[in-house]
This record gives structure tokens, sequence and C-alpha cells, in this order.
């Protein structure tokens, strides 16, 4: 293969590190009022006045909206695929405000001075209702969070919002509690993963304004513009035909910007005013006003035979999605249908799991979405018995891991039909010198180093479910122009589906023309989310480029006077196999130019019944100091199987910076509030994220495996690399200190006082 496997560079790499205008913020008109957020001050209140006659007096004020203004249908912000498994919970603006930074009013003004004036002229007077702030006390609290009659599911999720609850599902397969009671080996542990922050470089932001015809064209950094649409045309009430969503250049998401955090507010401000809006979070309003990752308990039970052979899983798990329901039902099944199925001996498995409602800021997608909490509780639960059985925690995994041709136990039934796990874990064992380094090696000046391990798996976007468009067009000369729906938010899909669309065509990347995302030219795609788009939009890139290899050679016959079956095509030209005569591409697209009734074009769409998973192993080494509890990471090995490798480039700076995150998560992270539910993880000086100098040395290889089912052989990347840091790193405490971090972030703090426990 010539553009598969390559490590191309990417189409806007120059454009970026030129520092081309290609941002949201870059691009927008220079008279765009400057919107802003009022934010509640309380977790749980209701609004029973408010004034904002003197702010509407500050010079340059153009307009202020309270919930008076704004439509009472209600909505959700979930970039999902229609009808969204998220309830319809939110207004643009709420008499009700459920937790601390909940939008009061809108502000819109000429400059950011007056719009700043005028929001601290606005007068509010509360009525302070009791919060309900432990999650594990919402489930059929006293205190409803969303008593209103116009709250609405519109799938059959299990919601109750009488209840708190937001979503809740039971499934089994076989007899677990029997099956378990037979065992030799039995664990059952509770592990604790908090709210993380995607912490992308730039902030939510959209601007907003009307075009010629009086249409809404909304400009936002988005993962889901097709989504972003339909929740404009809900929140607002105006058809989807008055509405145009263009994503320009997004400076990473990680899942933030899955959900339409930015874009209802400048919105409703052009729609009123007729005027262009602009909204820009800072770091702080990012922190507070946002869809972080999904707090989660998760309860494991494991059971094994003498052997080591694990028959039953039981995984339970209390999801916490905060005061909105966005993308609370779907992120939860993860925890369970992600972690389960890297077990392919188990007999018997359960997982059951409540989502609740509580006064704190709605949760979201990010990167993992719930199957990262589910590794970290079910793999740090297989270590814990893997301890107790006094049993090398890699044997374990070699003895119950999953295998090519398998059907994946609580994975919706589908056959594995590519697997390199076990290829996985011996090179990351090699990689990291297991035998000699496990578990662990005093090193004689106070101070203990230890490796643990993990493994992981994703999917490969949501079977059954999104869908992937993409148009080709030949244009003269014999160059192509590709039109996608798929968002390139940092990952480099306009590059990696460029490189499918060469291979499938036989030129260069270079020859490939990759358009950007907007819903009026663009076809349908559900967006960039849920590991998709490498095999879902790359699918749909190969079934178009077949359909347009035929109408190349239905032309070629036409010129050349042959029938079409005798006709090939090597990128360069289109030849007669029979006699080699041939006419050039270039000529025979310019030619299409003139007097020609079949146009050199073809679009088509994929969806898949199936999700394959991507796998990877991940060990960590760490050094920990007796005297404080402080872990330094030393070294991370990961090996990843994602099938064939489009981009070698791509696929490796994917693998490290998912890997950062997740040492991120696993040793920094935390995010806490007061006891009135005022989160004070607000700003970078309190929200700590690793540097470079704090991921140690970060190694990753690849095990490639063929999927029958995805283009070229591939499985999806993006998310499945974000999983393992958390139990890995947990596990090497544990190697060297004897002590189980099971709430996150594992701090120096835990460490020491598991240390002075255990003692």
């Amino acid at each position: 293969m010539s553009a598969i496997d390559q490590p191309v560079r990417k189409k806007d790499a120059m454009a970026l590190v030129t520092g081309k205008p290609v941002y949201t913020q870059d691009i927008a008109p220079k008279d765009c009022l400057v919107v802003k957020l009022l934010g509640s001050p309380h977790a749980h209140a209701l609004i029973k006045e408010i004034d904002i006659g003197p702010a509407l007096q500050v010079p340059g004020i153009e307009c202020i909206l309270t919930y008076k203004d704004v439509p009472d249908s209600r909505f959700t912000l979930a970039g999902q695929t229609y009808p969204e498994p998220s309830p319809y919970d939110r207004l643009i603006l709420d008499q009700r405000l459920r937790y601390v930074g909940d939008a009061v009013a809108i502000v819109a003004g000429e400059n950011e001075k007056a719009v700043e004036e005028a929001l601290d002229l606005i007068k509010v007077q509360y009525e302070v209702l009791q919060p309900v702030l432990d999650f594990r006390r919402a489930l059929d609290h006293e205190v409803i969070i969303h008593p209103e009659e116009n709250w609405k599911s519109l799938a059959p999720v299990g919601a109750d919002n009488r209840r708190n609850l937001c979503a809740s599902e039971e499934v089994e397969y076989g007899d677990v509690d029997q099956v378990i009671s037979e065992c030799e080996w039995i664990i059952e542990q509770t592990y604790h993963t908090k709210a993380n922050q995607q912490v992308m470089m730039e902030t939510f932001r959209t601007f907003t304004h009307l075009d010629t015809f009086g249409r809404l064209v909304c400009v936002s950094s988005t993962q889901v513009p097709f989504h972003v649409r339909r929740i404009l045309a809900n929140a607002i009430g105006i058809p989807k035909s008055q509405i145009r969503v263009i994503k320009p250049r997004i400076g990473g998401g990680f899942g933030a910007k899955q959900t339409a955090v930015s874009e209802i507010y400048p919105a409703i401000v052009t729609w009123k005013t007729g005027k262009p809006a602009m909204i820009i979070y800072t770091r702080r309003e990012s922190f507070t006003s946002s869809s972080p990752r999904h707090e989660m308990e998760i309860r494991v039970r494991l059971g094994a035979d003498k052997e080591g052979i694990i028959r039953g899983i039981d995984v339970y798990t209390l999801s916490n999605t905060g005061a909105y329901g966005e993308h609370g039902p779907t992120t939860v099944g993860l925890s369970g249908h992600k972690s389960i199925p890297l077990y392919g001996k188990v007999e018997a498995f359960r997982f059951g799991y409540d989502v609740v409602y509580t006064n704190v800021m709605s949760a979201g997608a990010y990167r993992g979405y719930g199957a990262t909490q589910g590794c970290f509780a079910v793999e740090s639960a297989v270590n814990e018995l893997a301890a107790k059985m006094q049993m090398d925690p890699v044997r374990i995994r070699e003895i119950n891991m999953v295998r090519q041709g398998q059907v994946m136990p609580a994975y919706y039934g589908e056959k594995l039909n590519s697997c390199a796990l076990d290829r996985c874990m011996a090179k990351a064992k090699a990689m990291i010198g297991w035998d000699d380094k496990y578990p662990c090696k005093d090193m004689g000046n106070g101070k203990i180093r230890s490796v643990g391990v993990a493994m992981t798996m994703q999917g490969s976007g949501i079977s059954g479910v999104d869908t992937a468009s993409v148009s080709i067009k030949v244009n003269d000369d014999g160059f192509y122009s590709m039109s996608i729906g798929a968002t390139d938010m940092g990952t480099g899909c306009d590059t990696s589906l460029a490189q499918i669309a060469a291979e499938c065509l036989d030129c260069s990347v270079e020859n490939i023309i990759v358009s950007g995302v907007d819903t009026d030219a663009s076809p349908y795609d559900t967006g960039s989310y849920a590991s998709s788009t490498a095999y879902v939009t790359g699918n749909a890139v190969v079934k178009t480029c077949a359909a347009l290899r035929q109408r190349i050679k239905a032309e070629g016959s036409a010129q050349l006077g042959c029938p079409v079956e005798d006709i090939e095509i090597d990128g360069e030209k289109v030849y007669r196999v029979d006699t080699d005569e041939s006419i050039s591409l270039k000529d025979l697209a310019n030619g299409a130019m003139c007097g020609n009734s079949n146009a050199l074009s073809a679009t088509e769409s994929f969806s898949s019944p199936v999700s394959p998973p991507p796998f990877v192993v991940g060990m960590a080494e760490v050094e920990i100091d007796k005297e404080t509890g402080k872990v330094d990471l030393i070294d991370y090995v990961a090996v990843v199987d994602c099938g064939t490798v489009i981009n070698t480039n791509l696929a490796r700076v994917q693998t490290e910076g998912g890997i950062a995150q997740g040492i991120g998560m696993a040793l920094y992270e935390d995010i806490k509030y007061t006891e009135k539910g005022q989160m004070v993880s607000n700003s970078l000086m309190q929200y700590k994220i690793p540097s470079r100098l704090d991921v140690g040395t970060i190694r990753v290889a690849f095990e490639s495996s063929y999927e029958p089912t995805g283009p070229f052989g591939a499985k999806s990347i993006g998310e499945v690399v974000i999983n393992t840091p958390s139990p890995a790193i947990a596990n090497a405490v544990y190697n060297g200190v004897h002590v189980n971090i099971r709430e996150l972030p594992i701090t120096a703090e835990k460490v020491y006082m598991g240390m002075h426990k255990e003692k």
C-alpha cells in the first residue's frame, strides 16, 4: 500500500504552525456583540425577582435576556443521534437554577467592558433551596432536582425525574451469584473516579449571524455540527432549514465539544437582535460551566477458580450526571460493556447501573466515555484478585483475556474478528522488562520502584446507530474534492481519510482536497465521537471511492468505445485491458466538463452493525518515596492493537496524548466542591494537569491485527489509549508498598496514610 500505514503530514500542519487565522475567534466578524452569562451563586435556587433595568442603561448594551424572554420548550445539549437517549431537561434560561454557575441571564453588548459592568448591575432575588450534593444519596431524595412537568425522555433508558433518576438498567447472563459462590477465590471492592476536565487548549466559543436570507448561521468549535443544528432548532423553536452550522479548525475537544455548551447563547441573541454575536468562554467558565467526565462509583465482584480462571463478574455503577442529563444514559453503559468483555472465559456476568441527578455542574463526554472509569474499577479488581491469589497480574490476564474468534461477553453478542491482545501483552512485558522488575525493587535510598499492568478495549463507532456520508468529485485536470461531515478536532482525520481515498483511487494524498464541515454543503455525518471517524467515515470513503471508480470507468468506456468490463484505472489514466489504448485521467476529467451527461462524482453512506474493539495493554513503572508517599512515574509502555494503522505519526501522537491525559487522571486531576456546591478547582492553579516533566518516559508500540470489516483492516484509536494509566499506576503502587488506592487521584497523602494503616 502506498498511502496507508504511512507518516503523512497533516494537511493543516503549516497553517497551524504559522498562525494562520483558522479558529473560530480568528474568523469572527469584528462587529460581533460580546455575549456573557450571569451565573447562579447557589447550587439550587429559584429566581423570585430579577431587575435588569439599571444594567440596560449601560452604554453599549444591546440586550439582556432572562428566563422570561426565551422559549419554554425543553431540549438536551447532548450531541447524539436522534432520538437522543439523553433526556430533554434544559431550557436556554430557567427560573430554577441547579448548580453554581447555571445561567441566570444573557448579556450582549458592543464591548466586554460594558457587558461586565452590566452583569454587576443585574439584581436578582433568589429563593435558596436545599441542594443534593452527594450523589450516593440522590436517588429517591426528598429534594427533586427536575420537578417540571415538561421534562421528558425520548428513549426507554429507565429515567424517572421524580426519583432524580436519569437512567437505570440491569443486564445479566447466567446465574452470576451461583457461579461466583462456587469459586475458590472471590473479591468484592468499590472504586471511585472523580469528574475530570478535558482542558482543551481552545475553550468553548461560538459566533452567530444572519445571512442574506435571514437564516441563522452558527460558526462554532464543535465536534457535532449536524447535531448542533438540531439542538439550536429545538432550543430556539425554529425549523432546521433556517439554521446553518459551520465548523472551522478546532483547538481540541476530547469529548467536551460533543455537548453544545456555548452555541445557544449567541444564537438566541442573534435571533432576537438580528446582529452578529460571539461568546468566548474564559478558562474559569470552562471549568465551572461546561461538561466534564462523569463521576462514578463502581462496585466490582469477581470469582475465580483455583487455576485463576475468572468465571463470574458482577459490576454495578452509580454515575453522577450532575444538574442535567447530557450523555448520562449512554456514558454509564461503557463502564461495564467495555470492561467485562476483556475476560473471555466468563460463564456468567451481571451489569447494572443508576445515573442520578445532583446539584453540581452537569457532566458530559470525555475521551473514554465511561470505559475509562470501568477500566479502572474492573482492572483494579483483577489486580487485587491476582494479589490475593499470589499470582502475577500479567499471568492472570494471559489466562483469561478474550481471544480472536470468541463471542465477547457483555458486548452485545459480537464476535471478535480481530484481536492482537495477547501479542500486545507479550510485547509490553518485554518492553518494560516485567520479569526483572515485578513486583518491585528497593532502591536503597528510601524509595521503591515497582511496576503495574492493565489492559483495555473500546469500540469503533456506535453500531447500528451512527452514520457517515462522503462525497467525492473529479475536478478538471483530474484531481479530487472530498467533502466529509466528520469533524477534525486536531486528530488529523482530514489527513487520514484523504489517505484512505488516495489508496482507493491510486493517487497521491496531495491530489485529494478535503473540505471541512458546513451543514449546508457537507454530507451528513453524526460527528467525531465514539471513536467513529477512522472506522465509520473511513468505510464511507471506501464505498464512495468504489462508486466513483465505476463512474470513471463508465466514462472511459464511452470515450474508448468498449464495454466497461474491459476498462481499468491506474490512478493516472483509464485504459483498455485488451489493447492498452488509454486516455489520461486529466483529459477524461477536462472532457467531462463539457457535453457530458454523467457527473463524475459519487456520494455514499456507511453505518455498521458491529463496532470492532481496539485493544491496549499498558504497563507503568513508578518510584514511591516511602517517607512521603509521593509517586513519580518513571516509564510508561503502551502497546496498541488498532487493526491496520492508517497514519503512523498521527496514531503515535494520539496514543501519547491519551496516555498523558490518563496519567493526569491517575495522579493529579481532582474536581472539588465546597459544602455549598461551589467548585474550588476552577483554574489551572487549582486543577493540576501533568506537564511534560510529570509523565516520565512514554513509549508506544503497535501490534496490528486485521479487521475484516474496517477500511483496509483499520479499527479506531481515539479513545482506547486513555484507559490504562489509572489501573496500571494503581497496581504499581500496590506492588511497591502494598497499598490499594481505590479512589482517584492517587495522591501522596493517600499512599502515605495507606502505608501507615498497613503497618
